[in-house]
C-alpha cells in the first residue's frame, strides 16, 4: 500500500508562467518516497503534464456551475483509485521537500487520527526548476533569503489518515472557505489539528488571478459564498492555523502554545465546538471585533 496519495486538481497550463510553477510543483512531488500523486480535471494541458512528470491522471470529474471541479468527488476518487495510509490534497502551486514524508511518519508514530497543515513560503519563481542534487536545500536558502513566511491564513496542503474527512461537502475547489472548514472539522470531530510550521517547510510560488473569472481573488467569486453556505456559516469558516490545538515541534505533537490572539478565538469557538452555538460564537466575534478597532482608534490619537 502506497504511504501518502498526494492529489490535486491544477489550473490550465495555458498561462505560460502557471504552467511552469504548476509543473515545478508536482516535479518537487515526484521526488518524494513512497508518494503517489494523481491529478484532476480535463484542463488544457493537464494530460500532457501528467503523461510528462509520470503521474496519474483523472480527466472525469464533477464540476460546479463555472467548471470547478467539486472536492467532495476528488477525495472519494483519490481513495478509490490509491488506497493509503495516509492522503494529502495539495494546492497544484506548492512544492514540497522529501522531509515532508520523514515528519508524515514520526506524526503517525504518535497519533491515529489527524490532520497535518501549515504556513507558507512566499517566493517568486518564473523558470522551470531543476532537481538536481542538492535541491531541497538550495531551494529553501532561496526561498528564506528571498522569501517571506506567510501569515497564518489559508492554508495549502492537508494530510491526514484515511480514517478521517470520509465525507465532505461539495465544495469547489479554487475558492475560499474549504480549507477553514478542514480545521473546523477536525476541532469538532476531536482529532487533533497540528500546525507543522516548525517543522516542514512549504514554498507556494506567487502567481496573479488572472486564470479566473474577472481576475479577481479567489475570495470575491459567488462559489466562495457557496463554500461557507456548504460550511454551515461564516462562523466555521472562520478557522485558520490561530485554531490549530496542536504543533509539531522536531518531531514531537505538543500541546499549541498558548498566545493572546489563540486565547481570543478559543473563547470565540467554544460556543461553537462545545455547544454548537453559531449565535453565541458570532457575538464574541463581534465584540472582540468591537474593541480591536477602539484599541486601533487610542493608538491613533
Amino acid at each position: 500500500m502506497t504511504f501518502i496519495t498526494v492529489f490535486t486538481a491544477p489550473k490550465p497550463f495555458t498561462d505560460a508562467h502557471i504552467a511552469t510553477i504548476q509543473r515545478n510543483a508536482i516535479a518537487s512531488w515526484t521526488k518524494l518516497p513512497d508518494v503517489r500523486v494523481i491529478l484532476m480535471g480535463d484542463e488544457p494541458g493537464l494530460a500532457q503534464a501528467a503523461q510528462d512528470l509520470g503521474v496519474t491522471h483523472v480527466s472525469d470529474i464533477p464540476r460546479s456551475a463555472s467548471g470547478a471541479p467539486l472536492m467532495d468527488a476528488m477525495f472519494r476518487l483519490a481513495r478509490k483509485i490509491s488506497p493509503s495510509q495516509l492522503y494529502c490534497i495539495v494546492n497544484a502551486d506548492i512544492i514540497l521537500f522529501p522531509q515532508f514524508v520523514e515528519t508524515a511518519r514520526q506524526v503517525v508514530a504518535q497519533k491515529e487520527e489527524f490532520v497535518v497543515l501549515g504556513q507558507r513560503w512566499d517566493l517568486d519563481i518564473t523558470t522551470a526548476l531543476e532537481f538536481s542534487p542538492g535541491w531541497p536545500e538550495s531551494l529553501k536558502s532561496w526561498a528564506q533569503d528571498q522569501g517571506s513566511l506567510h501569515r497564518p491564513v489559508g492554508s495549502d496542503y492537508f494530510l491526514f489518515p484515511a480514517s478521517c474527512y470520509s465525507h465532505l461537502p461539495a465544495f469547489v475547489i479554487g475558492r475560499a472557505g474549504w480549507d477553514n472548514w478542514m480545521i473546523y472539522k477536525a476541532r469538532k470531530s476531536g482529532f487533533p489539528a497540528i500546525d507543522a510550521t516548525q517543522d516542514v517547510m512549504i514554498i507556494h510560488q506567487n502567481h496573479d488571478y488572472a486564470h479566473l473569472p474577472g481576475g479577481k481573488p479567489h475570495y470575491k467569486h459567488p462559489e466562495t459564498d457557496e463554500n461557507v453556505r456548504l460550511a454551515g456559516g461564516r462562523a466555521m469558516t472562520r478557522f485558520t492555523l490561530l485554531d490549530t490545538d496542536y504543533r509539531l515541534e522536531h518531531g514531537i505533537i505538543r500541546h499549541q502554545s498558548m498566545t493572546p490572539v489563540r486565547l481570543w478565538r478559543r473563547i470565540e469557538a467554544w460556543p461553537l465546538l462545545a455547544l454548537g452555538s453559531t449565535r453565541l460564537s458570532n457575538l464574541l466575534w463581534r465584540i472582540r471585533k468591537i474593541f480591536s478597532s477602539s484599541n486601533h482608534q487610542n493608538l491613533d490619537r
